[in-house]
């Protein structure tokens, strides 16, 4: 199971495709203070980065795709609240 729901995060692992992101958006939406954790993902489907962007959930970890841990985890920090 790419995404593990734990108490107070969601662990995402492996390959995350399409079919998980309506799953983790109704996590967030249900449990908004609640953090996902990036470190094992190798692979995560836009929809499931628009689902992390749209709650702009904390997420922490740095996965161990390069070009996600390069190019798209800079962009799921929480924005600050003036932007």
């Amino acid at each position: 199971m790419p995404i593990a729901y734990q108490k107070k995060r969601a662990v995402l692992s492996g390959i995350c495709t399409v079919e998980e992101a309506e799953t983790l958006l109704a996590w967030l939406l249900k449990n908004p203070s609640r953090e996902v954790d990036v470190t094992q993902a190798e692979h995560l489907h836009m929809a499931v980065v628009q689902a992390l962007l749209s709650q702009s959930a904390p997420v922490t970890g740095q996965p161990v795709n390069p070009f996600f841990a390069h190019h798209v985890r800079p962009q799921l920090e929480i924005f600050p609240e003036s932007f």
